[in-house]
């Protein structure tokens, strides 16, 4: 199992805005691991908020494309933050059909 894309998640992890939806961290209180309801729902949150940014940047491209918006700064930031919201939504997708696939590898 290659753990290097794991371990730059983790390191995304400790600066990302995402840290606070991470699914490990929403440890089911009884059982003290992570069930798939909330793994599924943090990966619905993120597609979700990857998504706002995405159409925030389009609705800045649309300003600054029809004259109602000078700001070069602020179109810049909304492409980037929803260039790197895809990047680490991508990471996370990656790492998650990895450990499916080495899963689904295991002989018993």
């Amino acid at each position: 199992m290659d753990i290097t894309n794991i371990a730059a998640i983790n390191r995304l992890e400790d600066v990302s805005r995402y840290q606070s939806v991470n699914p490990m961290t929403q440890a089911s209180e009884n059982e003290g691991t992570a069930s798939f309801d909330n793994l599924l729902n943090s990966a619905m949150k993120l597609v979700n908020q990857t998504e706002d940014y995405s159409n925030k940047a389009e609705v800045e491209e649309i300003k600054y494309a029809m004259g109602q918006s000078d700001s070069l700064h602020d179109l810049m930031i909304a492409q980037q933050k929803a260039n790197v919201s895809l990047q680490y939504t991508v990471a996370v997708k990656n790492t998650a059909i990895e450990a499916y696939k080495t899963l689904m590898n295991l002989q018993f």
